[in-house]
């Protein structure tokens, strides 16, 4: 059974995490789409609290009813809300993307957000936070997953999940503040896509072996550099030697 490695800092408890990872899951991974921003910050917003297949059927939804983003932006709100019926909560995000594209337009002239690639990562990620409903997952989203292909690193909950269990981040920091302290981990020299394939390894990870409720330690690639798995592990091990304790007297005995 795998010990500690002697790995105790967080970054590089991090960096050695990718690394396996990556070896794992062959990277690099290719991108999912090439939506243009303004596409990716929409697909994003219908995805909070919402399955993918869900918000990619109300994202077809939109593209399918309305020509266009100043469509969705002028529609009455009842229309916009019956598209995204298969989302959570149609009703609350069906007027919070109109209010967002009725604000896009009046700082833009227009529905496109291909400024964003001319800014820095910090600039650009600002600009869009400043939107109601935007924040560092979302802004992190739209420049990464975008055409952009920006040097961005979203967190979502099963990235978010695993960073904590392997002790890079504290349990107690929530998802949004673990933006910043994840991506400053991350080496200066890495691109975009480097930066990419961390998210997707640890999300990949935390959906398949690191799951939220009985996660398999006992087949984790990371076991020996995670203190929960090993928590986790450790009386089953215990059990082990103390039946091979009892055997032994048991033989004396004898």
């Amino acid at each position: 059974m795998a010990e500690f490695a002697p790995i105790t800092a967080p970054r590089e408890r991090l960096l050695e995490a990718h690394r396996r990872l990556c070896e794992h899951f062959n990277c690099p991974i290719g991108y999912f789409h090439a939506h243009g921003p303004m596409e990716e910050l929409v697909s994003s917003l219908l995805s909070h609290r919402t399955r993918n297949a869900d918000s990619a059927r109300a994202f077809r939804n939109l593209k399918e009813r309305f020509p266009d983003w100043e469509a969705v932006r002028d529609a009455p709100v009842a229309e916009v809300q019956d598209a995204l019926s298969p989302c959570t909560w149609p009703e609350a995000k069906a007027p919070a993307l109109q209010r967002i594209l009725t604000l896009i337009t009046g700082r833009r002239g227009s529905l496109n957000l291909d400024h964003l690639a001319d800014m820095p990562v910090t600039e650009a990620r600002a600009w869009l936070e400043s939107l109601p409903g935007v924040g560092p997952k979302t802004s992190a989203a739209v420049l990464a997953f975008s055409a952009l292909r920006a040097r961005a690193l979203p967190v979502d909950s099963h990235h978010h999940r695993v960073a904590q269990r392997l002790g890079i981040i504290p349990e107690t920091l929530a998802v949004g503040p673990s933006h910043r302290v994840l991506e400053a981990m991350l080496p200066e020299e890495w691109d975009s896509q480097a930066v990419y394939d961390h998210h997707e390894v640890l999300m990949l990870h935390g959906q398949r072996t690191c799951h939220f409720r009985a996660p398999a330690c006992t087949r984790c690639v990371l076991l020996d550099l995670c203190p929960t798995g090993q928590a986790r592990t450790r009386p089953a091990r215990t059990s082990v030697a103390e039946h091979a304790a009892l055997a032994e007297d048991g033989g004396r005995a004898a």
